[in-house]
């Protein structure tokens, strides 16, 4: 199965609402990323434990670790979660910048220093979400 077909499959097994939400919010990104790269994360490590939530990404960066090694990874990466859904914006250096920069307009969301989790796309701004990933895409690069 191909990465498009793992994330149409993953955004198809969610609940309706959140499934609507999902397939509106993945056009939103792939509107503001057009000709990203997209990745599909199952959520399992190298022994096939679950460690997270399976996970969408999108665009590329290299990031860099403490002890030299680098590794490839996304700069945008979208989720559901129990309670709605979380966008990670990776690639931020200042950890306040989305909360003191997109968190009052974004609307009913929790904002950290690289995840954005709200319930519903209703919830939110979508226009200041893009706004936040346009930023998150140019910081990362």
């Amino acid at each position: 199965m191909n990465i498009k077909e793992q994330i149409k499959n993953y955004i198809e097994s969610q609940p309706e609402a959140k499934r609507i939400d999902m397939h509106a919010l993945h056009g939103a990104i792939m509107g503001v990323m057009p000709e990203c790269k997209l990745w599909f994360m199952d959520g399992k490590n190298s022994e096939n434990k679950v460690v997270s939530n399976p996970n969408i990404g999108y665009g590329v960066q290299t990031i860099k670790y403490a002890d030299g090694k680098t590794r490839e990874f996304y700069q945008i990466g979208m989720s559901a979660n129990t309670t709605g859904i979380s966008v990670y914006i990776m690639g931020i250096k200042d950890k306040k910048y989305l909360a003191e920069n997109f968190g009052k307009k974004l609307g009913k969301a929790s904002v950290s220093g690289y995840c954005i989790k709200f319930k519903t796309l209703n919830d939110i701004n979508i226009d200041v979400l893009q706004a936040a990933i346009r930023y998150g895409v140019k910081a990362s690069k």
